[in-house]
């Protein structure tokens, strides 16, 4: 099989304005960006009609499910069997592409492209996002610096500056050293781009005016002496910060491999932010499609319970189902097979890794989704390992259909497409939120942490039990939660795989986001800036001698 890289280039794309024709965008809304991808500016707010599908997978491992790769098989899959059908995703960060994940943009014969581009600085949109996070944090100090007029306690403000790349050793930082012409000295640090609040505001934002309200909301700090909370309408940035911004919030256009729409826009992590692409790229698909396949970030329990207390609450959205993707591998190694052994026949280690896929399947049903159970397939997968799956599946009644999406493209994902329209067509199109947007904070975490976690134990540190008071004397108790943890594990600790019981979930801080509009927990001891493994993607990159990269993946 040739690198993804190579299938990729391969195929001639089609030029942008036939994809864009063919999904009905009208032509005066198209901005091309070259040949191969395109700006949507409708200049409006898009109105949704189409079919919702939502992809998410079970706890992800180092086997991998391909979450990706099988939404860009299911969109052809869609295609092939006679769907209107367009796949929104979000944008890859530079941080994994360069790090231990490598790219976003699928894999086999089910890509986006253009490829490269994609996983690269695709239409700048990370950029603008960085330059308007970094902007604020620069006229916050200088306002720190000039007097400080609104009075703010430097030691509540919150906003940290942003990169998008792997850099631990930009975690923890001290600004304003010097002397007494260089700022405010103040320990800080440095987030990865994805989990910026602006990039969640662009993500959740319906339309300019929302966006430009939404980085006003952005709470900096509080008040010396009385505590009252200090917003970007205070200081008066947000207009500055929406200049920047103006081309950003709209959506990016691209295709498939096999020529399928994909709308491409935003890029938060699961883990760390809602994981999910842009409203407005979700709205504009939908308006055009009938049938919409989207993803959200990691296992059902970081993205897509994110995607549906977050994005689907503040967009009035629904999905008709859920397709969970899981694997062979990814389910020996919930099992406790070792990484060695997880190409060896073994069924009964895929029997021992059903309850993790259990798991995610009870959270999907406590929100009253249907399930649709999507078999990444492996070409070393054997028949008596998909039985163990298939057994469970119809022990539950859920249906079940194996996706060789990377290896046949939209033929090879017909079978879940079908599945995913008979599933769609039996659900009602609405779901049941886990808690009330009124329940106090901690209610709100509990019913995450029993209803899609697994457990009733949560221990809140001296600081998070600051941050709730801090939370509610400020009045923003209403938010929905955003938890941040590790995806590695149900719990908070990554070394607990399968499906722990009796485990306990550790609150350190509350971090507040009210542009964004959503509360975050962060627990155990998950980080907002990753680091690069010890031997990172980018050591195996280069261009060569005919200005061709090599190495992406």
């Amino acid at each position: 099989m040739p690198t993804d890289l190579q299938i990729a280039r391969s195929v001639t794309p089609r030029p942008i304005n036939d994809v864009a024709a063919d999904l009905g965008v009208p032509a005066e809304a198209v901005v091309p960006y070259g040949r191969d991808k395109a700006k949507i500016v409708l200049n409006r707010r898009p109105e949704p009609r189409g079919n919702l599908i939502l992809v998410s997978a079970i706890t992800p491992t180092p086997a991998g499910e391909g979450k990706t790769t099988t939404s860009v098989g299911l969109a052809m899959g869609l295609a092939k069997i006679g769907k209107n059908c367009a796949v929104a995703l979000r944008e890859p960060s530079l941080g994994p592409v360069m790090g231990l994940k490598g790219g976003a943009a699928g894999g086999g014969r089910a890509q986006v492209i253009p490829m490269e581009d994609i996983n690269l600085h695709f239409t700048g949109d990370f950029h603008a996002i960085a330059s308007a996070h970094n902007l604020l944090a620069a006229v916050l100090d200088n306002h720190l610096h000039f007097g400080n007029e609104l009075n703010i306690e430097p030691r509540t403000t919150l906003l940290r500056r942003v990169l998008d790349m792997n850099d631990r050793a930009l975690r923890h930082v001290v600004l304003g050293l010097g002397g007494r012409t260089m700022g405010i000295p103040r320990e800080s640090g440095f987030d990865i781009t994805a989990a910026s609040e602006v990039m969640a505001i662009l993500c959740l934002a319906e339309d300019f005016a929302d966006l430009q309200n939404r980085l006003g909301n952005i709470l900096l700090g509080q008040r010396r002496g009385t505590g009252e909370g200090i917003y970007v309408r205070d200081l008066g940035a947000e207009g500055a910060m929406a200049v920047l911004l103006k081309d950003a919030i709209n959506p990016n256009l691209a295709q498939t491999l096999e020529g399928t729409p994909a709308l491409i826009h935003g890029g938060p992590f699961a883990n760390i932010a809602h994981g999910a692409n842009s409203v407005i790229a979700t709205k504009t698909a939908l308006e055009f499609a009938d049938w919409v396949v989207t993803e959200a970030g990691f296992g059902f329990d970081l993205g897509a319970e994110k995607f549906l207390h977050i994005k689907c609450r503040s967009a009035g959205l629904s999905p008709r189902c859920v397709v969970l993707v899981a694997t062979i591998r990814a389910l020996k190694a919930h099992g406790g097979i070792g990484k060695d052994a997880l190409t060896t026949l073994n069924p009964e280690g895929v029997e021992d890794g059903l309850p993790n896929l259990e798991r995610h399947l009870d959270s999907i049903a406590a929100f009253g989704l249907t399930a649709v159970v999507a078999l990444n397939h492996f070409d070393g997968d054997s028949d008596s390992e998909v039985r163990a799956v298939q057994r469970l599946c119809a022990k539950r009644g859920v249906r079940f259909a194996i996706c060789r999406g990377w290896a046949d493209g939209g033929d090879g994902s017909t079978d879940l497409a079908r599945a995913v329209v008979e599933a769609a067509e039996e659900g009602d199109g609405t779901f049941k939120p886990l808690y009330a947007l009124e329940q106090p904070v901690e209610d709100k975490i509990a019913a995450i942490c029993e209803g899609v976690y697994g457990t009733e134990h949560v221990v809140y540190s001296k600081a998070a039990q600051r941050d709730l008071k801090r939370i509610r004397r400020l009045g923003l108790s209403d938010l929905p939660i955003c938890i941040a943890k590790t995806p590695a594990s149900l719990s908070d600790d990554p070394t607990l795989l399968g499906r722990p019981r009796n485990f306990v979930i550790n609150v350190r801080e509350i971090q507040i986001a009210a542009g964004a509009g959503f509360l975050i927990p962060i627990t155990g001891d998950i980080l907002r800036m990753p680091g690069l493994p010890r031997r990172p993607a980018a050591l195996g990159m280069g261009v060569d001698e005919d200005g061709q990269i090599v190495g992406l993946s």
